[in-house]
């Protein structure tokens, strides 16, 4: 039959002896060395200490309406109803004339091409419908600028309704006549405008 071997004996698991906790020694802390600025070619800032405080002013423009409400009795002076009615009469006439190159412009971006460029069929695109794409953005962005400045004209029309027409918003003075006649929109006075682009 067979030779019984036995299994050489397995020894007993002893206990782990307990962890001894070591403790690192205490860190020195040595004086920072004296360094020669020269040497190094570092620069050394001294410490400043200031005592004396200086109000902030804010170097922009202040408008009219940055005075507390108590402190502001109004424009001094404004148009008088013969001036705002000549100014309503020169802004109606813009008006009219914006609204008309607004509709005309609108047309222009709705209307169909006579290439059958809003054809739903699948076709690949030309050289020509690209440039037809970007005269309609052309077209696009001249209407929105009218409507941009049909939007100022009405804002106008509502100032000289509230009798504000003509004053600088920044200064509080009245805007000079040539001025609001070539800018009919006009909110700033030339001296605010040139203030804004310093």
């Amino acid at each position: 039959m067979g030779v019984l071997r036995s299994l050489p004996k397995k020894p007993e698991a002893r206990p782990a002896a307990p962890k001894q906790i070591t403790v690192p020694p205490p860190f020195k802390k040595t004086p920072p060395k004296e360094v020669d600025p020269v040497r190094t070619g570092k620069l050394v800032i001294p410490e400043i200490k200031t005592k004396t405080v200086r109000k902030y002013e804010p170097d922009f423009t202040k408008s009219v309406l940055d005075t507390p409400m108590h402190e502001q009795s109004g424009p001094s002076q404004r148009y008088s109803d013969v001036d705002l009615q000549e100014f309503r009469d020169l802004i109606n006439k813009k008006l009219d004339a914006a609204k008309k190159e607004l509709s005309y412009l609108q047309g222009l971006i709705t209307r169909k091409d006579e290439m059958g460029g809003d054809n739903d069929d699948a076709r690949y695109m030309t050289m020509e419908d690209g440039s037809m794409s970007m005269e309609r953005e052309q077209l696009s962005q001249m209407a929105s600028r009218q409507i941009t400045f049909i939007d100022h004209l009405e804002k106008a029309i509502m100032r000289i309704e509230n009798k504000t027409y003509g004053i600088c918003r920044v200064t509080g003075k009245l805007i000079d006549k040539a001025r609001l006649r070539a800018v009919p929109h006009a909110t700033l006075s030339m001296e605010a405008k040139q203030m804004q682009h310093k």
